[in-house]
């Protein structure tokens, strides 16, 4: 796999909003904080764009990310927001440039499109916060931020968790990807499909109906994608829709159902996702996974 240049103090960072719309006074105070920690901060020419709930029109919003892509000076390409809309573009974006001059594209639930992409042209990415999520400047730094920097920056993260009681112990090593569930289960039978076999998979969601959540999970299955796994990392799945009385199960109830004949490590409860903590994921890299009766670990090889 590429792993793109590391950041340093001065390299160029591109924001491009590639699907949902984005108020201007986030941008600008996620502009004003990258520039703060000595970043030259580039804005996509549409990423304030609104055209009913996307952040400008197909063409435009495409335009800015190609031109993001193509830049050979930019180092990293941090989403504004998700959303939906990202799936719209990617049939005509063009790689051929971003692979001479590989960078970071950053971002998590409608962004896990362009993980997927990435994962098949053998690009490393980034699964984490967005300018949305970027601090004031002068206000404190949330741990989100912090460990997406922190890998940003040539570092190699350790993560603990504590125990779940749904979790199967063992060790896992391989690559990670995956990201929102509902954009991996989208994605099956396209040419973004998500080649799983010998990773380790990690999956979120937020706002789903429970029906809807075992659907997705059911057709991973089917589709011999859960099987295929060395491990499996669970993360937040939260605002779900129904109430577990009325399906009769929760969400990791599903989840750990659906994989129970299985064999791998699955750890239950990892902090990424769309809840406050949303540790950053480096899709694509080798990691070990260790799930014991104590606890989990989740590291860069």
């Amino acid at each position: 796999m590429i792993i793109p240049p590391f950041l340093k103090e001065n390299d160029k960072i591109r924001i491009v909003a590639p699907a949902g719309k984005i108020k201007k006074e986030f941008v600008e105070s996620g502009v004003k904080w990258l520039r703060s920690q000595c970043y030259n901060v580039v804005l996509g020419n549409h990423v304030l764009d609104e055209y009913n709930m996307f952040a400008g029109k197909d063409e435009d919003r495409l335009n800015d990310l190609q031109e993001a892509l193509d830049d050979k000076e930019a180092k990293a390409i941090i989403c504004a927001r998700g959303g939906y809309g990202s799936v719209r573009l990617i049939g005509n974006l063009n790689f051929t440039r971003f692979l001479e001059h590989p960078k970071w594209i950053v971002g998590f639930s409608d962004i896990t499109v362009f993980h997927n992409v990435l994962n098949s042209l053998g690009v490393v990415s980034i699964h984490g916060s967005m300018l949305r999520h970027f601090p004031k400047p002068g206000a404190k730094i949330s741990e989100s931020v912090k460990s997406l920097f922190f890998v940003l920056e040539r570092n190699k993260p350790v993560y603990e968790t504590n125990s779940d009681e749904h979790n199967r112990v063992g060790i896992a090593r391989g690559e990670l990807v995956g990201g929102n569930l509902s954009i991996v289960y989208s994605l099956l039978g396209t040419p973004q499909e998500l080649n799983v076999k010998g990773k380790i998979l990690f999956i979120e969601d937020i706002g789903e109906h429970l029906y809807h959540t075992d659907r997705m999970i059911q057709s991973l299955k089917q589709s011999g994608k859960l099987s295929q796994l060395a491990g499996l990392v669970v993360g937040d799945f939260i605002k779900m829709r129904d109430n577990r009385t009325a399906f009769g199960m929760d969400a990791y109830e599903i989840i750990s159902n659906a994989v129970n004949e299985y064999k791998y490590p699955v750890c239950f409860g990892f902090p990424a996702g769309h809840d406050k903590r949303n540790l950053a994921l480096v899709f694509g890299m080798k990691w070990e996974l260790e799930v014991n009766d104590f606890g989990s670990s989740l590291s860069i090889l």
